[in-house]
């Protein structure tokens, strides 16, 4: 199974504020899930959203 981060993780993760991690999730560069009353980011999403930065660089 495919771990999960709360927005607060994938936000360290990518060395941003969790408001960009929203906006991101909104914007649909990267998926959530809602669990409870979260939100989880599912570390593919996070790993997909940095290659395709790198590949948008190149």
């Amino acid at each position: 199974m495919e771990a999960l981060l709360r927005v607060e993780e994938a936000a360290e993760l990518l060395k941003v504020s969790r408001w960009t991690v929203y906006r991101l999730i909104k914007e649909r560069e990267l998926l959530s899930v809602k669990v409870r009353n979260g939100r989880r980011v599912p570390v593919e999403s996070v790993r997909d959203y940095v290659r395709s930065l790198i590949a948008d660089a190149a």
